[in-house]
């Protein structure tokens, strides 16, 4: 017996000495095991993310696992889940009534995920649900290389009435909004506050302004005067926040081009880019005039997936949105801009190449209601803003710089329906960064 136990002890020691061995051959900063398929595989790619999602943790109508699981099974890379003022941390139950979604949203819970997943009470006779923080169910979605989930809030606030809303992404604490003087100041004071957190953690943060034109809250000016301001969203999937428009308001792509033209040409002000997101809020019904997932995205080119890559490559302008349209390729050589559109069979396209050039006329006229009084909406600006300045109907669109345009982007457009529009008639998209500078 004695025997037989110095045996297994020989056994144990000679294997952990090896192990040791084994460990002390690598260096110090050799990634972790499991993450080596990962990094070995590191390289410049295309990872498709969204930035503006809701669930029951504000007013979503489902739980957060079930829509993270949704967009992971639908092709994304990456997703913030955006709430309204709260991050989701914390112990919460809601109720959970035998009326509307409610049950809709139970059962389909309980059918993916289990019921040992799911936590159930009763409470004065109403059925609550435990509302898993971000901390618990990460681990049950997340994979390395495959699919990340970033912490992220809407401030939601606003000026005189008018609605103003920010995302803020990978946040560690939740940011209370405060006061401005005016539209832009409230945009401005707001994203202090997040370039604050930033600074005070160490993390690297983004913010974005959402839906400028949901409830006709943001003018172009106030675009234009912004300093902190770097992204906004030139589209948003939620059929509310009027992407396209009116008569007397721009729509999002021409506050685009106004912001760009008058912070470039006129303010000495950095470039602004555009997002595409979902805004999504609803899970069980789907079409036009519900607020589903799936409608807008941005494509960000990184070498690995991690918030840090994700985020540094956003700030950089390396990625499109997309409504659709895929993009192969987007890059700038010399003068020349050039895309390499991924065709699908049957399926058209027309590229056209939008600039402001430095010599268009950025002066600007308030629009007038029919007495000749001033409009509280963005002024009339010339036609010179956001031109087009080439098209093309082929996969590899070009355009080469003259030197004369204050930027250049680029729209793609299909003539493929997209297959849950926000509204009737919509096709799928992509637009390109702006191109500043020589």
């Amino acid at each position: 017996m004695l025997s037989r136990v110095r045996t297994l002890c020989a056994v144990v020691v000679t294997g952990l000495v090896c192990l040791g061995l084994a460990w002390q051959g690598q260096s110090s900063d050799a990634p972790a095991p499991g993450l080596l398929p990962v990094l070995q595989s590191a390289g410049p790619r295309w990872y498709r993310g969204n930035l503006h999602t809701h669930s029951l943790w504000s007013d979503g109508d489902d739980f957060p696992e079930m829509i993270a699981d949704w967009y992971k099974r639908n092709g994304y890379d990456f997703l913030s889940l955006t709430e309204h003022n709260v991050l989701a941390e914390g112990d919460r139950w809601i109720n959970c009534p035998d009326k509307g979604t409610a049950p809709i949203a139970l059962k389909k819970y309980r059918d993916r995920f289990g019921a040992a997943w799911v936590e159930e009470r009763m409470d004065k006779g109403i059925r609550q649900v435990r509302l898993k923080p971000l901390a618990e169910f990460r681990s049950l979605l997340e994979e390395p290389g495959k699919f990340l989930l970033l912490a992220g809030e809407e401030i939601t606030h606003a000026f005189a009435r008018a609605p103003v809303h920010m995302n803020a992404i990978h946040l560690r604490e939740v940011i209370k909004p405060v006061d401005g003087g005016s539209i832009a100041e409230t945009i401005s004071v707001n994203h202090r506050l997040v370039a604050e957190q930033a600074r005070k953690t160490g993390r690297r943060l983004l913010a974005f302004l959402n839906h400028p034109n949901f409830g006709w809250a943001v003018r172009a000016e106030d675009l234009i005067l912004c300093d902190e301001l770097r992204f906004f969203e030139v589209y948003n999937g939620h059929p509310s926040v009027r992407n396209e428009g009116d008569a007397t308001h721009p729509g999002c792509e021409q506050l685009w081009d106004i912001a760009l033209a008058l912070r470039l040409g006129k303010h000495n002000r950095s470039v602004l880019y555009g997002l595409a997101t979902d805004d999504s809020h609803g899970y069980h019904a789907w079409g036009v005039g519900k607020v589903n997932p799936g409608r807008g995205w941005i494509m960000v080119r990184a070498a690995y997936l991690s918030p840090e890559a994700i985020l540094r490559s956003i700030e950089a302008g390396d990625y499109y949105c997309s409504t659709g349209v895929r993009l192969n390729e987007v890059r700038t050589v010399g003068e020349e801009i050039q895309l390499e559109i991924h065709g699908e069979p049957g399926v058209r396209y027309r590229t056209e190449f939008i600039a402001t050039l430095a010599d268009a006329n950025l002066d600007s006229t308030p629009r007038l209601d029919a007495k000749g009084n001033p409009l509280p909406v963005s002024r009339q600006y010339s036609k010179d803003i956001g031109i087009v300045v080439a098209q093309s109907e082929g996969l590899s669109p070009r355009y080469r710089r003259t030197g004369k345009e204050l930027y250049v982007r680029a729209r793609v457009t299909s003539d493929k329906p997209h297959p849950n529009p926000y509204r009737k008639g919509d096709v799928e998209m992509a637009w390109t960064q702006p191109v500043v500078g020589r």
